[in-house]
């Protein structure tokens, strides 16, 4: 049976670094695996005024059956002002409720976190895992994915240079490992 692994990216820009980290992880996965890339960009902000059968936004509806058909998520996301993208955020919220039906629970996860600058997103790393915990998401810890300098791991055609993703590689096979032993 294929498992389906959800990507959630934080970067809405169309030449986003963080979409080409993900896209990359994608084509690492091996058979018996698919990627999902989950549309998070029309999503209305959470508001629980509207979490009614007559009000549900469908975009919410979507976005929660999609994601209760995935056996694993990976998150990669740059940082924005120490925290993760107001778009990610939202989705983490609109996949949490409403409440005791959340459609995150006990999901393996990966967090990768990419960026020009060399922190490599280290705080929305650590603040998109205090969210992650709480929507009881057991995250892979290590090997840590802090993707620093992106800008310097591209080729002249803008493709992740060969050693990033052999790196990349190395994180991949210990979350698949890691949510392989959750699954089991």
């Amino acid at each position: 049976m294929t498992k389906k692994i959800g990507f959630f990216i934080g970067s809405l820009r169309k030449d986003s670094y963080n979409k080409k980290v993900a896209e990359t992880f994608a084509d690492l996965l091996p058979e018996g695996y698919e990627s999902v890339f989950v549309k998070i960009d029309d999503l209305p902000f959470y508001n629980e005024d509207i979490e009614t059968p007559e009000q549900t936004p469908t975009e919410w509806t979507r976005f929660r059956e999609e994601v209760k058909d995935l056996d694993g998520v990976i998150f990669v996301t740059p940082e924005y002002n120490r925290s993760v993208p107001a778009v990610l955020k939202n989705a983490l919220d609109v996949g949490s409720r409403p409440y005791g039906q959340s459609v995150w629970d006990k999901k393996p996860g990966l967090v990768v976190t990419a960026s020009p600058g060399g922190v490599g997103g280290f705080g929305a790393n650590h603040h998109l895992r205090q969210s992650l915990v709480f929507l009881n998401v057991p995250t892979l810890q290590q090997p840590e994915a802090y993707i620093g300098n992106i800008t310097n791991l591209l080729d002249e055609d803008g493709n992740i240079i060969q050693g990033t993703v052999d790196f990349f590689q190395t994180i991949l096979d210990a979350y698949l490992d890691f949510a392989g032993k959750l699954n089991a």
